[in-house]
């Protein structure tokens, strides 16, 4: 006879590190998301992968580093994004990575990570609203550059 299967009980929480003011509020456009975004991404020596997420008002409520990447790559989850989406009862999210080069052009694999970011969102019901590449004070929106966004709801 096998002995019975020991289950942990266990509790999920968000857990507060710091928190920032916003003075615009909300976030209306790309420029108003980089304004956001850029002290947490500019001046960095490896790739840095932040999760944004928005209330139904598009009031950022949480920022997390999602991921920390060596000098040009970084490995993105879905599952590792959509956590503190989930837990922060996101409406939607923003997603934002530095290219360390300065140079904001996307790569094949920054487009592919951005779909299936957007399919995972659509398959929870958190909207992904754009992917901002920030480099040396400029920033590349690939939603205005409309390189991932199919069948948006």
């Amino acid at each position: 006879m096998r002995s019975a299967k020991r289950v942990n009980i266990v509790s999920v929480k968000l857990v507060r590190e710091a928190i920032i003011l916003y003075k615009k509020r909300s976030i209306r456009s790309p420029q108003d998301a980089y304004e956001l975004a850029k002290s947490f991404l500019e001046d960095k020596d490896r790739e840095h992968f932040i999760v944004v997420s928005l209330d139904t008002k598009n009031q950022p409520v949480s920022i997390n580093t999602c991921h920390i990447g060596s000098l040009n790559a970084s490995i993105v989850s879905p599952r590792e994004v959509m956590k503190s989406a989930i837990l922060s009862s996101a409406a939607s999210i923003m997603v934002f990575h530095n290219h360390p080069s300065g140079d904001t052009s996307p790569s094949q694999e920054d487009i592919s990570v951005t779909s299936r970011l957007q399919e995972a969102g659509n398959l929870m019901g958190i909207e992904l609203l754009d992917h901002l590449i920030i480099g040396d004070g400029k920033y590349l929106s690939l939603k205005e550059k409309r390189l991932y966004l199919k069948g948006v709801r």
